[in-house]
């Protein structure tokens, strides 16, 4: 499986290998850039192969021994602080792919911003006095503009990844054990923020709800690291009431890992309706303006 590195005509770099699928860009001295851009595309064959190595480790559920490549154990981490409910830690892969391909490129390199999206999971650098601008998708199966994250470099974050029951990025597959439309998280890292993206989407939920269907995941992808635990596959008619219930039951886990430090801050949303968890920070700019 050969890996494809293109220079876009409005100055990206289009990275591609299999499954992964990154755009990314830098900003600075024109030089500085074309050296940034050299050495993410030198690290970023490696990539695929380092995860293909682990896999059959990356799919098992935690606890479980951290495993050995640089990529796979930045999963293990970020995948780690919710060992006690089932995760694995392909929870993390686009965000700590992201990850991995952002160090790349910003090593050594004056820059004033840049960032690698892959497949809707962004790892971004950020110079001091630097802001960001980032599209909200509110709903993942219909995917348009519901509002634009205000990312500045006075906020730890430095990474914006986002999950949800109809799936996530061009030609992936997320799965999700609750009804959210999406769930956008704000937190250190891309890895860190791809993982709590999962699992507070998870309980955007209304249990035993008939409007509700699930499927083992098995069923509808058989490489699935979910195996044959219940999946969301379809949802039906939610009043206002059951869609705010079932927002505040993910609000309230996120909060609880917004105070933990585990993230900075989400955005929730389901059917329409937002919720949103803010960064605690002093000072009054707002990290998102609803379109």
């Amino acid at each position: 499986m050969s890996h494809h590195a293109v220079r876009l005509p409005d100055g990206r770099l289009h990275l591609q290998h299999g499954p992964i699928d990154c755009l990314c860009r830098a900003e600075g001295d024109a030089d500085e850039v074309a050296r940034a851009y050299a050495q993410a595309q030198a690290a970023f064959p490696a990539i695929l192969p380092s995860l293909c190595a682990e896999l059959p480790h990356l799919r098992a559920p935690l606890p479980s021994p951290p495993p050995t490549g640089a990529i796979a154990r930045a999963m293990h981490a970020a995948t780690l602080p919710f060992a006690a409910r089932f995760i694995t830690p392909m929870a993390a892969v686009a965000g700590a792919v992201a990850d991995a391909v952002l160090v790349a490129m910003t090593e050594g390199r004056d820059l004033r911003r840049a960032f690698v999206n892959n497949g809707g999971d962004i790892a971004f650098f950020l110079a001091p006095g630097e802001r960001l601008r980032a599209g909200l998708v509110a709903d993942l199966a219909a995917p348009a503009l519901a509002g634009v994250f205000l990312l500045d470099a006075g906020l730890a974050a430095r990474g914006l990844a986002t999950s949800g029951r109809a799936g996530k990025g061009a030609g992936g597959k997320s799965f999700s054990f609750g009804i959210a439309d999406a769930v956008s998280v704000l937190a250190r890292d891309a890895a860190a923020a791809d993982a709590a993206a999962t699992m507070i989407g998870n309980e955007v939920d209304l249990p035993d709800h008939p409007a509700i269907r699930r499927r083992p995941a098995r069923e509808i992808d058989a490489a699935s690291d979910l195996g044959d635990r219940l999946v969301t596959s379809a949802l039906g008619d939610l009043t206002p009431a059951e869609i705010a219930a079932a927002l505040d039951a993910g609000r309230r886990f996120a909060d609880a890992l917004r105070r933990a430090g585990l993230i900075a801050g989400a955005v929730l949303s389901l059917r329409g309706m937002i919720a949103t968890v803010p960064p605690a920070r002093s000072d009054a700019v707002p990290f998102l303006e609803v379109a």
